[in-house]
C-alpha cells in the first residue's frame, strides 16, 4: 500500500464515552467479522473490560476503507486505555498515531480526561477530529457540545462529526473525515529503521507479540533488531499486520502500524515507549517520550487459604508474561502467612489484578489496605523508600519524611462545587486554579497527596456531586510531610497485617475506625478483649469486645454472701490469668472489614 494512501489515528476520550463501541462500528464497516463470529467490544480480550465497559490494553487493528473517490486506503487504529491509570499507555498510542478522534458524549460534554488526552495530542502535533457521540439519546445536548469544543478546547465546532456509534450513525462519514483530514504519515524508507514500541502480549507459543508503528526504514523477517534501552539483540522471525488475527507480511515500512516476533521470552525485556533500530545500521537517536513504568501504588496479596499459596504463586507468574508493569515479590505476615507484596499503578489496575486472580485461576485471596511510596531522611544521612509498614524505621530515627503529590483535575457543576472543595480540603489538598467553563461548569485544578485518593476519593466525589463531577490526575513530584506507622494491637499484641503507614494528623481518626470495625467482628471470648491502635508508645484509639460472662454464683441459694464473693474473686483471678496466656484467634472477616471498608 502506498504511504499515500495510510492513515494511523487512534482514539481518546474520557471513561465511557464509546470508545470501543466506535471502533465496533469501524470493524463492522470493514468486514473484518463473520456475522456468526461477532460479540461487542471485539478489541476488549478480558471479560472484566467487557464487564465494566473500559479498554485496559490497549489494540491495534488495519480497516480497509474505500472511499467515495474510489480509492482504497489502510486505517490503522490503535485504540487506547480508557483509564488514567494507564496514561502513559495512551501518550505511547498518540505517539504512533498522525491523527486523533476526540470523542465526547453528547450528554455530558467536555469532561476533565477529554481535555488532559487533547493536550496530549496537542503535544505530539496530531490533527484532532472532534466527534460528538451518542446523538440518538433523547438527552443530547448538541448546542452544549459546540460552545464547549470552542471555549473549553479552542477546536472549531463546525467541524465536528456527528455519530451514534451504537446505531451506526454517521460512521460513514467519519472514515470520510479521517481520509480528508488526517496526514499521510511520513518517513524515510532509506533511513535506519525506527519503531516505536506501543504495546505487547506474549503468545505461550511464540514469545513475545511486539506492537510497533514504524517510523523510519524497514524491517523484514531475519533481520537483526537492538532494543534502545536494554541493548539486547534478537532475530525477527515474523512481522505482519493487525486485521483482528494476526496477518503475515514479508516486510513492514516506514508509516505501517503492525507487530513483529522475535522468540523473545520474556515481556519484561520490551518496554512501551522503547525504540527498535537494526542492530547492524543502527538509528543516531532513540524516539523521544520513554520512561521505564514506575508502580505507584503497593499492596500485598495473600491467600485465604495457606494451601492456596503455590497456585497463588502459580498465577502471578502467569500474570506477569502479559503485563509487565505488575511488580510483586515475596511477603510474608504472621497473621496471614505466606503472600506477595505487588506494586501497581493504580487503584484501577489492582482491582484488575485482584479481579483476574479471582476469576481466571479461581482464587480465594486478601489483598492488604492500599500505600504509596514514602522518601524518608534518617538521622544517619541515609535516605531511602518506603512502602510497607514493616519497612517502616523507628519514629526517633526520621529526620524528614516526603510523599508523592498529584495534581487532581475536577470538572464540576457549579451548584456542587461547595461539596467538591470540602472535600478536597478533608483530602489535605491545596488549591492552584479555579477556572469557570461556562454559566454551569467550573474547573478546579488541587494539588494532593496520591495517598488521599486511594480512600474512596472516586466514590465521594461521585457521591457529593451527585455522579456529575468528572475526575482526572498526573502525577508531580514529592513533598514534606509527616507520617507516622499505625500499628492495630489486639489484647496488646500487634498484628502486622493491619498496620498502615498514615499521615500524623489522620492517625487518630484513622485508628477509630479500625478498632470499631474490628470490635465488632472479633468474636467475645471468656475475657475482655482490648482493641487498640498506637503510634509509637502512644495510644490513640480504644474499644473492648465485652467477655462472654457465666454466672457462677447460680448455684448458690442463701446462705453467706462470702460464699459469693469467693466465686467471683475466683472467676475474676481465672479470667486476669487468660487474658495474660489467652490468644485470640482473628476471623478472616475482621482482616476484610479492615482492609476493603476504608474509611467511615
Amino acid at each position: 500500500m502506498e504511504r499515500e494512501n495510510i492513515r494511523n489515528f487512534c482514539i481518546i476520550a474520557h471513561i465511557d464515552h464509546g470508545k470501543s463501541t466506535l471502533a465496533d462500528r469501524f470493524i463492522q464497516r470493514a468486514r473484518m467479522v463473520e456475522e456468526r463470529d461477532w460479540h461487542d467490544q471485539v478489541l476488549d480480550n478480558l471479560d472484566i473490560e467487557r464487564e465494566r465497559g473500559i479498554t485496559i490494553k490497549s489494540q491495534a487493528v488495519t480497516l480497509p476503507f474505500e472511499a467515495a473517490d474510489g480509492r482504497q486506503y489502510e486505517l490503522n487504529l490503535v485504540d487506547t486505555p480508557g483509564h488514567v491509570d494507564f496514561s502513559y499507555e495512551v501518550s505511547r498510542a498518540i505517539a504512533s498515531s498522525e491523527g486523533a478522534l476526540l470523542l465526547i458524549d453528547a450528554t455530558q460534554g467536555v469532561e476533565a480526561q477529554t481535555l488532559s488526552n487533547m493536550y496530549m495530542a496537542v503535544d505530539h502535533d496530531l490533527e484532532i477530529i472532534p466527534v460528538i457521540n451518542k446523538i440518538d439519546l433523547p438527552a443530547a445536548n448538541l448546542k452544549m457540545c459546540y460552545e464547549q469544543i470552542e471555549e473549553d478546547l479552542g477546536l472549531e465546532a463546525e467541524n465536528a462529526v456527528h455519530v451514534s456509534a451504537k446505531q451506526g450513525t454517521g460512521v460513514e462519514e467519519l472514515l470520510e473525515a479521517i481520509v480528508e483530514r488526517v496526514p499521510p504519515p511520513r518517513g524515510d524508507l532509506l533511513a535506519p529503521l525506527k519503531a516505536n514500541i506501543f504495546d505487547s502480549n506474549y503468545d505461550p507459543y511464540r514469545g513475545v507479540l511486539v506492537h510497533i508503528r514504524v517510523f523510519d526504514g524497514r524491517l523484514r523477517v531475519g533481520d537483526r533488531i537492538r532494543v534502545w534501552s536494554n541493548g539486547a539483540t534478537y532475530d525477527v522471525e515474523e512481522v505482519g499486520r493487525f486485521r483482528i488475527l494476526l496477518d503475515r507480511a514479508d516486510e513492514l515500512v516506514a508509516g505501517d502500524v503492525g507487530y513483529l516476533m522475535a522468540g523473545i521470552k520474556n515481556i519484561s525485556d520490551i518496554r512501551v515507549g522503547d525504540t527498535i533500530t537494526n542492530n547492524s545500521r543502527p538509528t543516531d537517536a532513540p524516539l523521544p517520550g520513554f520512561r521505564p513504568i514506575k508502580p505507584v501504588v503497593f499492596s500485598s496479596i495473600f491467600p485465604l487459604e495457606s494451601d492456596d499459596y503455590y497456585e497463588l504463586s502459580r498465577a502471578m507468574e502467569k500474570l506477569t508474561l502479559n503485563d509487565a508493569s505488575l511488580v510483586y515479590e515475596k511477603d510474608s505476615s504472621g497473621a496471614l502467612g505466606f503472600g506477595f507484596k505487588c506494586g501497581f499503578l493504580g487503584l484501577l489496575h489492582m482491582e484488575v489484578v485482584q479481579e483476574r486472580l479471582e476469576r481466571e485461576f479461581d482464587l480465594s485471596i486478601v489483598v492488604t489496605a492500599p500505600s504509596v511510596a514514602y522518601e524518608l531522611d534518617l538521622t544517619d544521612g541515609e535516605t531511602i523508600l518506603v512502602d510497607s509498614p514493616h519497612d517502616f524505621p523507628d519514629h526517633g530515627s526520621i529526620k524528614s519524611a516526603r510523599e508523592p503529590f498529584i495534581r487532581a483535575s475536577i470538572m464540576t457543576p457549579t451548584e456542587h462545587l461547595g461539596n467538591v472543595i470540602a472535600l478536597c480540603e478533608e483530602k489535605r489538598g491545596t488549591q492552584t486554579t479555579m477556572h469557570y467553563l461556562d454559566r454551569k461548569r467550573v474547573e478546579v485544578v488541587y494539588d494532593m497527596p496520591l495517598a488521599e485518593i486511594l480512600y474512596e476519593f472516586y466514590d465521594r466525589l461521585k457521591s457529593v456531586s451527585r455522579g456529575y463531577a468528572s475526575f482526572d490526575y498526573e502525577l508531580t513530584d514529592y513533598r514534606e510531610t509527616e507520617v507516622v506507622k499505625l500499628d492495630i494491637l489486639v489484647n496488646g499484641r500487634p498484628v502486622d497485617a493491619l498496620s498502615q503507614i498514615v499521615f500524623a494528623g489522620h492517625a487518630d481518626a484513622r485508628a477509630r475506625v479500625i478498632c470499631r470495625k474490628l470490635k465488632e467482628e472479633i468474636p467475645r471470648h471468656q475475657f475482655k478483649i482490648p482493641v487498640q491502635g498506637a503510634v509509637g508508645s502512644r495510644i490513640v484509639a480504644r474499644e473492648t469486645v465485652n467477655a462472654l460472662r457465666k454466672d457462677v454464683t447460680a448455684k448458690c441459694y442463701g446462705g453467706d454472701v462470702t460464699r459469693k464473693r469467693k466465686l467471683l474473686e475466683k472467676q475474676r483471678e481465672g479470667k486476669r490469668r487468660m487474658r495474660q496466656v489467652g490468644n485470640v484467634e482473628l476471623p478472616q472477616s475482621a482482616f476484610l472489614s479492615v482492609l476493603k471498608g476504608g474509611e467511615e
